[in-house]
C-alpha cells in the first residue's frame, strides 16, 4: 500500500515545483500493476499536470 494519498503535496526527488497529487492509480495502460500519481500545479498562472511513478516522488513537510 502507498503512503501517498490524493492531496498530499509532493516533490520530484531530484526538485522542481511542490505538486499537489490529484489522483493515484495505474497510468501504464498494460494493467502492470505499478502504481503513479497524476499530479497538478502551477506555473505562474497555468495550470500544468503529469503522471509521475510514485518512486521518484517525496512527501514535501508543511511548515
Amino acid at each position: 500500500m502507498s503512503s501517498f494519498q490524493p492531496g498530499d503535496v509532493v516533490q520530484l526527488k531530484s526538485g522542481g515545483p511542490e505538486m499537489t497529487i490529484a489522483d493515484i492509480g495505474d497510468y501504464s495502460g498494460y494493467d502492470s500493476g505499478e502504481q503513479s500519481a497524476n499530479c497538478i500545479w502551477f506555473d505562474n498562472k497555468k495550470q500544468n499536470s503529469h503522471v509521475f511513478p510514485l518512486h521518484t516522488l517525496k512527501k514535501v513537510n508543511p511548515e
